[in-house]
């Protein structure tokens, strides 16, 4: 029984030991190119490579997609707000509508874009959306300032300056 399962293990791993020739002489491996682009345990010379401290990864491989300045200050300065959406790699976030208490019957929601990796005025858009209730208790939409939007831009630039100055205080 042990040598029948042998028989039939042994040829499966000279198939995989097998797999990475190639007749061709101009034959690119690019699938161990690809495996191996951010390195690996050991390099190629024997010695660490991810534990060695030799990673070959870029420093923009990690983390989120956009600036993380601009990140947190943007989840910051929307920290009232309850949050519906997320998105660390495309920069998007979505509150839900929030109904202040002294103003139960207009209700606002708030998308927040971040559209660079640089701490940039141009790097965060701010759309602003309102409601109001009319007597029928039916929710409508109404017209929102571009000032509005523009001082909440202005706020999570600012939010963003300081925890960037506040980092480089403690490097």
């Amino acid at each position: 029984m042990k040598y029948r399962n042998l028989l039939l293990i042994i040829p499966c791993l000279l198939l995989v030991a097998c797999e990475g020739l190639s007749s061709d002489p101009t034959y690119k491996n690019t699938t161990r190119d690809e495996m191996y682009k951010y390195g690996s345990l050991l390099s190629e010379e024997g010695g660490w490579d991810i534990i060695g401290g030799k990673d070959k990864k870029k420093a923009s491989d990690y983390g989120i997609g956009v600036n993380a300045f601009l990140w947190r200050a943007s989840l910051d300065t929307i920290a009232f707000l309850p949050i519906s959406s997320a998105d660390p790699f495309g920069g998007l976030i979505l509150t839900d509508w929030y109904s202040a208490p002294d103003a139960p019957n207009e209700r606002t929601k708030l998308n927040v874009h971040i559209r660079d990796r640089e701490l940039t005025a141009a790097g965060v858009k701010v759309s602003v959306f309102r409601q109001i209730k009319d007597s029928k208790g039916i929710w409508q939409d109404a017209a929102v300032s571009e000032a509005t939007a523009e001082a909440i831009e202005n706020a999570i630039l600012a939010k963003a300056r300081q925890i960037r100055i506040g980092q480089k205080q403690f490097q």
